[in-house]
């Protein structure tokens, strides 16, 4: 099978920021079980997909477990004079930290937005109003690795359970999914991710077609919208979708990764 490669950029705080945020958690008390268990079927997610899982994400898991054993120790006599320092509180410190350098880093990527939609006076009124955005999409924003995981999740949930398995073997290659996401494009700017998968009844369908999402995503064919945090996802075409031109693109980005193996 294809296995993917993506310039994801998110790393083990953006996970953990992601959870907070998902289950409405006080960052100042987070649930140290709840959060590493959650954590946890992320990154069995992200393997299940054969996507590259960073050794910060593994470093991030034994850092919460040696969390949860230190709360997990007796606490020292009432009557003791030395302060018991949270063993929460270098991981909150330090997600606080990264948050506030994302918000700014965020803060700048809308500056950059808003400077690459001004239009200078001479354009004429219906251009302008031609290359404005639907109402609707004026509050969308592009989804995460994590936001698409969620999706994965919610659709692998909602599966039909099967009482009686049966040995059976399907051949599903990354291309024949591709192939299937163009079809359903055709015609249409955009398709919603929970509409796509919603009549597969094999887990291998759904997670090949998942991966070729993302590499029709990594290739810069589509892109992918969110209006509100855990809302279906929107899949939108950035061109005309072409398997001939996927294969292009895909050949292209595969060149410009350079070789990390190495002989001897």
């Amino acid at each position: 099978m294809y296995k993917i490669k993506l310039p994801v950029f998110e790393g083990p705080f953006d996970l953990l920021l992601y959870l907070i945020k998902k289950n409405e958690i006080d960052i100042y008390d987070i649930p140290i079980a709840q959060i590493t268990r959650e954590y946890l079927e992320y990154l069995n997610l992200m393997q299940m997909l054969d996507l590259e899982v960073a050794g910060e994400f593994i470093e991030m898991v034994a850092t919460l477990i040696l969390i949860k054993t230190r709360m997990l120790l007796p606490s020292p006599p009432s009557d003791s004079l030395e302060d018991v320092e949270d063993p929460r509180l270098q991981l909150t410190l330090q997600l606080l930290e990264y948050r506030r350098f994302k918000e700014a880093a965020d803060q700048f990527k809308e500056l950059e937005e808003e400077r690459r939609h001004y239009f200078p006076r001479q354009v004429d009124v219906r251009t302008r109003q031609m290359a404005q955005k639907e109402p609707d999409e004026e509050f969308e924003v592009d989804a995460s690795l994590f936001d698409l995981l969620t999706a994965f999740k919610r659709a692998l949930d909602n599966m039909p359970k099967k009482t009686v398995h049966h040995v059976t073997s399907f051949k599903v290659t990354l291309e024949d999914q591709v192939g299937f996401i163009i079809k359903r494009f055709q015609g249409k700017p955009f398709i919603y991710f929970g509409e796509l998968v919603k009549e597969f009844t094999e887990k291998i369908y759904l997670i090949v077609t998942f991966m070729a999402i993302l590499d029709l995503m990594k290739v810069g064919l589509i892109s992918a919208k969110q209006s509100q945090p855990f809302d279906d996802i929107r899949l939108v075409a950035k061109e005309p979708l072409s398997m001939s031109r996927y294969l292009q693109l895909r050949e292209e980005v595969e060149v410009e990764i350079p070789s990390t193996s190495s002989e001897g």
